[in-house]
C-alpha cells in the first residue's frame, strides 16, 4: 500500500505577504463626553492622560490613545516667569523629538518641522502629540488616510468652526529622514503640498510610531485664516498651577506656559471632534501546493476502511481503488504533526485523477 506521507520540493512552496487595512473611525463623543470623561486618566506625575473606549476602571475597556504637549527650549514660551512645570513640558517635548526626529550632527536634538526640512525651515516648537495604542494602528497607520477634525475658536461665545486636518498627498510625498520611519506632513488645505492654495503644514503624521504631532499655533490664528484659539476653554479645578478653582486661559501661549501638561491636553482633547485613518496589518503567508498525482494518495490508513481484507468503499473486486481526503497535515521532518488543514466536503481520489490542494499558512 502506498505511503500517506509525501515530502514538499522547493517548487511546492512559496511565501508572499500581504498588506490588510482597517478603517478606524474615533469620534468626538467617544473622547470628551460619551463616559463624562470615566474614560479618562489623568495620572499624578502629569506628564500625559489616557483615552480609553469605555471607562478605564471597567476590565472591557480598550486603551485608544495618550494626549500630552510640550515646548522646545528655544521657543518663545521658554523662560516665562509665570511658566509652572516648565521643565516637565521640556522633557515631553525633548522625549518625542529625539524619538521621531532624532540628532544633529552636534548631538542636539532635532525640533519638529512643518515640512520634514531637519536642517533648516519652519519648526514646530510648541506641540500637542497624540499617541495612538497599537491595538489601533497594528503595523502601521496607512498612509494618506488619516484626518483629525478639531473645534476652534471660543466656547464663551459659541462661535466654533471645525478645522480639518489631513495627510493629503502622503501616497507620494511622505518623508523618510526620520529615525521612527516613514512620516507625512499634516497640512489643513486638500490642495496638498506644492499647489499656491495650500497652507503651510501643521503638523507631522508617523506611520510606523503611531504618533501624530500637532503645532499649538493652529489654535491661535496666526497661520490660519481665522481666529482659532482655544480662549473660554474652562480647565477644571486643580489642572493648572495648583488652582482650586477652574481656570480660563484667552490664548494657547498661556494655556501652554501657567497650565499643566494634563490641563493642556484636557483643554485640546475636548476640542477633539473626530479622527479617522485606516491601519495596516502585515499577514506573511506560506502557501504549500499538495500535489496528489494518479498513482498517490489511493488508499486509506484508516482501519475501517479495509473489512476482512476488501476495501469498503469498492462495490466489486473489478473498481479501481478510491479514497477520500478530507485533510491535509503538515509534517516536521520526525514526523510530528505540526498543522492540519480540513476541507469543506470529502474530495474523492483514484488513479484516474489528480489534484493539486492549495494549503496557505498566515501568521
Amino acid at each position: 500500500m502506498a505511503s500517506i506521507y509525501k515530502s514538499f520540493t522547493s517548487n511546492d512552496i512559496t511565501t508572499v505577504r500581504d498588506m490588510l487595512h482597517e478603517a478606524v473611525p474615533l469620534t468626538g463623543t467617544i473622547v470628551s463626553g460619551t463616559y463624562n470623561d470615566g474614560n479618562i486618566k489623568v495620572y499624578s506625575h502629569d506628564m500625559f492622560e489616557s483615552v480609553f473606549d469605555y471607562p478605564y476602571l471597567s476590565s472591557s475597556a480598550n486603551h485608544i490613545f495618550d494626549l500630552t504637549n510640550g515646548y522646545s527650549n528655544n521657543s518663545a514660551l521658554s523662560g516665562a516667569t509665570t511658566a509652572y512645570n516648565e521643565s516637565k513640558k521640556i522633557n515631553v517635548y525633548n522625549e518625542m523629538a529625539q524619538i521621531l526626529a532624532g540628532f544633529d550632527e552636534t548631538g542636539a536634538v532635532r525640533e519638529f518641522d512643518r515640512n520634514g526640512d531637519l536642517t533648516g525651515g519652519d519648526k514646530i516648537q510648541d506641540a500637542f502629540f497624540v499617541n495612538f495604542a497599537r491595538l489601533l494602528t497594528k503595523d502601521e497607520i496607512k498612509k494618506q488616510s488619516f484626518t483629525l477634525q478639531v473645534l476652534t475658536g471660543s466656547m464663551v461665545t459659541s462661535s466654533m468652526d471645525v478645522l480639518t486636518i489631513s495627510d493629503y498627498g502622503a501616497l507620494t510625498s511622505y518623508k523618510t529622514n526620520s529615525p521612527a520611519g516613514e512620516y507625512g506632513i499634516l497640512y489643513t488645505s486638500s490642495a496638498g503640498p506644492g499647489t499656491t492654495t495650500h497652507e503651510s503644514g501643521v503638523g507631522l503624521v508617523y506611520y510606523q510610531a503611531g504618533i501624530a504631532v500637532l503645532t499649538a499655533s493652529i489654535f491661535d490664528g496666526d497661520n490660519l485664516t481665522s481666529a482659532r484659539g482655544l480662549n473660554g476653554y474652562n480647565i477644571g479645578p486643580n489642572m493648572a498651577n495648583n488652582a482650586t478653582v477652574s481656570d480660563n486661559y484667552d490664548n494657547v501661549s498661556q494655556l501652554f506656559v501657567s497650565g499643566s501638561i494634563s490641563g493642556s491636553a484636557d483643554a485640546f482633547r475636548n476640542r477633539l471632534y473626530n479622527i479617522s485613518f485606516n491601519n495596516t496589518i502585515e499577514i506573511n503567508s506560506t502557501i504549500y501546493f499538495a500535489r496528489a498525482n494518479n498513482n498517490e494518495f489511493n488508499y486509506s490508513s484508516n482501519p475501517t476502511y479495509l473489512s476482512s481484507s476488501t476495501i469498503v468503499v469498492k462495490n466489486n473486486a473489478q473498481e479501481l481503488p478510491r479514497s477520500f481526503v478530507t485533510s491535509v497535515g503538515l509534517y516536521s521532518a520526525d514526523n510530528e504533526l505540526l498543522a492540519n488543514a480540513k476541507l469543506s466536503e470529502p474530495l474523492e481520489k483514484n488513479p484516474t485523477d489528480e489534484f493539486v490542494l492549495r494549503v496557505r499558512l498566515d501568521y
